[in-house]
């Protein structure tokens, strides 16, 4: 999951849209022969998003049925754009930065919001954490 935070200090995630199934989602794809659950991740990605990303903490595991009835399961992680743009291609027309407010009124799968959810408690920790310590520096 692709996030940064807007000019108002507020998380925005990444979400794709995929013309075949007409949908807003996260990216996500299938893991190549040899290749890990986050180099996979990564790379698909940057084919979908065109983004070079910093991976951070694993954030959960989505599982759904897809249309053919078959159990999904995606594994995801936290991830900052490091460089990259993107360009339309073959899997996703459009990407569109959609703040943490709106996420449920954007994503077309419910599965995705119990991901999003853990992407929202790793932010709050991580501001706490950083108050924190900016509050033991001015002690």
């Amino acid at each position: 999951m692709i996030w940064r935070v807007d000019v108002h200090g507020s998380p925005e995630v990444l979400l794709v849209h995929r013309p075949r199934y007409d949908d807003w989602s996260l990216p996500k794809g299938k893991r190549c022969r040899g290749e890990t659950a986050l180099e996979c991740a990564l790379r698909e990605v940057q084919e979908e998003t065109g983004l070079r990303c910093v991976p951070g903490p694993e954030l959960g595991t989505a599982r759904y049925l897809d249309r053919k009835g078959r159990d999904k399961r995606v594994r995801y992680w936290s991830m900052r754009p490091a460089s990259g743009s993107f360009k339309p291609n073959e899997e996703v027309d459009e990407v569109l930065w959609v703040p943490d407010a709106a996420l449920a009124g954007q994503l077309s799968y419910a599965h995705d919001l119990a991901v999003v959810e853990s992407l929202r408690l790793l932010v709050v920790e991580r501001a706490a954490h950083a108050t924190h310590r900016s509050m033991m520096r001015a002690s």
